[in-house]
């Protein structure tokens, strides 16, 4: 017999109460007027501001952040900069440029805001400054390669940036010699000896991404990385890839020792600031390291490491560099968590990250002697951290199933949070949130597993209602409480569901052994869960047992493919993005990278046990299909091949395609189209009224 355990205090039902300081949004601008809060709709996700992470003054009196509007009639995004006071009060508007403005950056002396635009003019996003004092923004950088992921130096007079450019040219005028050459040529052919390919939804040419210096009285830029036959990696080369040390007189960076693109390997470099030969710290690390960050005394570096090869989701573990003596230590071995998102006390004592822990990312305290952590937050989501230069303030973004990201003071002694930014809360007073909670049900190997349960607005518990249960991409990323732009399960609460996201084996935030424990054999232990998952809510007096469905994208709708194959008692199926076929896989991405656990010629039966193809004879539920021609983190083939294949055995399905769109629904008109697909299609089997 099953027993359900309960999760702790602090995961335990997340309910009214908390839908209370939210209140909810007016119904779509389409429909007639209704009195009271109205269920949360796909026009008023589009029309809430998105807020990004938070630039905070050096003496913690504001914060600079993106906000982006979308505009549904353009179909596209708008980005400004604003001004919020950490003291509470009203925000500024910094920029109104009709270019999109990111990435903001304080100078350390206060006096600049640096931050990320491609104006009239620009042919690639460049660097700007915006003076604190007032004025106009200028550009700084003027590279025909384009400027981003920009960090200060700490005298506050110069800056780094990072530029794709060819190794190969000497100078910025060859530079823009080949683009302009590359931009016009008639050709269209593209060539490649070694992977990247692509990446997500572009194809990765044959640039590297490198990290350069620049005054801010402008002038030419100093290559920094260049020289040391090391990059950035060509896949995601941002501003956490690389730091600049206190004394300004150094620069840390993370590269792949590989150089045939399909046995990665990352290490920490250090490199003098002025250019020169870079310096491996972590030689001995067959595993990824990466994400380097000194400490503000400068003693140590820090960063992530991770041991196991060729497995992403493996623990990223904290190291402590001392800088003098030369040596690494682990600090948080004995702890079963993924350090992320970390910034330094500025006495160096610790390190506060944002740590994806048990269904929500919470803040944490480690400290640097012992490493050993402390939590901070409780309940709900924080991110994007920031620290004031005397520690004094500290600022995040929080975030749960019913509050989009929001810009709060923290307090690191309680945890305690001040709301500070304001954008959403009209929208957010004229929606009805359904109550959610979090549940444990006993999963597969008779082990927990959590699971978020929505429930409609005014769920009646006498009364039965048909179930949709989500299932999250990676495998191994976790649901945390926080909030959905593209599968927003309060959304679909609204429209009579009860709604769960249950973190099968696999889903990150839960330990190691519990994250590795679905390899190499993929499809068995989440399926078990899935349907364990089911058959607990076929318990429960107000579900519906006949009216069920399930749905996700990516390793969601590769298990929807899977469930497709197996015994389910689901009535219909929604595979968004689905990997369907393994062998049809290697085209994907990171194709060309090494399986940990073998090749299908090495290790066939796993290939054979884990692929959905091979369970295409016993397909028979209604699915919804749905891909992205730009979806190159799983090749549109997987939609076609899956559609046709239903097609080819009689199975009621529908096809809906995307020629604009990766491997997320990012368009605001076809996101629209998107959830009023996914609503009718699920309306049509499950007996509910679109």
């Amino acid at each position: 017999m099953r027993r359900e355990r309960p999760l702790p205090p602090r995961l335990r039902p997340v309910a009214a109460a908390l839908a209370g300081l939210l209140l909810a949004a007016a119904a779509s601008a389409a429909a007639p007027a209704a009195a009271g809060p109205q269920p949360l709709t796909p026009e008023t996700l589009w029309k809430l501001a998105r807020v990004g992470a938070p630039a905070l003054a050096p003496d913690g009196s504001a914060a600079a952040v993106a906000v982006t509007r979308y505009d549904l009639e353009k179909d596209k995004g708008f980005t400004d900069l604003w001004l919020v006071p950490t003291a509470g009060g009203e925000a500024r508007q910094l920029t109104t440029h009709e270019a999109s403005d990111s990435s903001p950056l304080w100078s350390p002396d206060g006096k600049w805001i640096a931050f990320q635009s491609k104006r009239e003019g620009d042919d690639e996003g460049q660097i700007y400054l915006l003076p604190v004092a007032g004025g106009e923004a200028k550009r700084l950088t003027r590279v025909p390669t384009g400027a981003f992921a920009a960090k200060w130096f700490p005298d506050s007079q110069r800056l780094a940036f990072v530029s794709w450019v060819w190794k190969d040219l000497d100078g910025w005028e060859a530079q823009a010699k080949r683009a302009k050459e590359r931009k016009e040529s008639k050709v269209s052919a593209r060539v490649w000896d070694r992977p990247l390919v692509s990446w997500w939804d572009h194809f990765v040419d044959d640039r590297d991404p490198h990290v350069f210096s620049i005054s801010i009285a402008g002038g030419e830029p100093t290559a920094i990385t260049l020289g040391t036959g090391y990059s950035l990696s060509q896949a995601e080369p941002g501003a956490d890839a690389y730091d600049i040390s206190p004394d300004g007189a150094e620069v840390a960076f993370a590269a792949d020792l590989d150089a045939t693109g399909v046995d990665s390997n990352f290490d920490i470099f250090v490199v003098p600031a002025a250019g020169g030969a870079a310096r491996n710290l972590t030689a001995d690390n067959p595993g990824d390291d990466g994400g380097p960050l000194y400490s503000p005394d400068g003693r140590s570096l820090a960063f992530g490491r991770q041991t196991l090869k060729g497995f992403y989701a493996d623990r990223v573990r904290l190291v402590l560099h001392d800088r003098q003596a030369g040596t690494n230590r682990v600090a948080t071995e004995a702890w079963d968590r993924s350090v992320g998102g970390l910034v330094w006390t500025p006495d160096g004592a610790a390190l506060y990250g944002a740590i994806d822990d048990a269904g929500t990312t919470r803040i944490y305290r480690i400290d640097a002697a012992s490493g050993e952590p402390a939590p901070v937050t409780a309940e709900r989501s924080f991110s994007s951290l920031a620290l004031s230069a005397d520690g004094g303030t500290m600022v995040a973004l929080r975030q749960s199933f019913v509050e989009p990201p929001t810009l709060v003071r923290l307090d690191p002694a309680t945890g305690a949070a001040t709301q500070l930014s304001t954008f959403n809360d009209e929208l957010l007073a004229g929606v009805a949130w359904g109550a959610y909670e979090s549940v444990t049900y006993t999963g597969a190997r008779s082990e927990p597993v959590q699971m978020w349960v929505h429930y409609p607005p005014g769920f009646d518990r006498t009364k039965r209602y048909p179930l949709y249960l989500l299932l999250h991409g990676g495998p191994h990323n976790g649901v945390t409480d926080a909030w959905q732009p593209r599968w927003n399960a309060q959304l679909f609460a609204g429209w009579g569901y009860v709604v769960a996201w249950h973190n099968f084996h696999g889903s990150s935030g839960f330990g190691q052994a519990f994250a590795d424990s679905i390899n190499p054999l993929q499809s068995e232990l989440p399926y078990e869960d899935t349907i364990l998952a089911a058959e607990w809510f076929a318990r429960q007096p107000w579900i519906d047992a006949e009216r069920i469905a399930a749905g996700g994208g990516s390793f969601g709708g590769y298990l929807a493919s899977v469930l497709l194959g197996r015994e389910h008692p689901f009535q219909t199926l929604i595979a968004h993005a689905a990997v369907y076929n393994w062998y049809t896989q290697y085209g994907s991405d990171y194709g060309a990278g090494r399986r940990r656990h073998g090749e299908h010629w090495e290790r066939p039966e796993i290939w054979q046990t884990s692929s959905p193809h091979f369970g295409a004879g016993h397909f028979d539920t209604p699915t919804l299909v749905i891909h992205g021609q730009l979806d190159m983190r799983v090749p549109v083939n997987h939609g076609f091949e899956l559609f046709n294949t239903l097609q080819n055995r009689g199975v009621k399905s529908r096809l809906v395609y995307y020629p604009d769109e990766n491997h997320w629904i990012l368009k605001p008109n076809n996101s629209l189209h998107w959830y009023a697909t996914c609503r009718e299609w699920l309306a049509e089997f499950l007996g509910a009224k679109p």
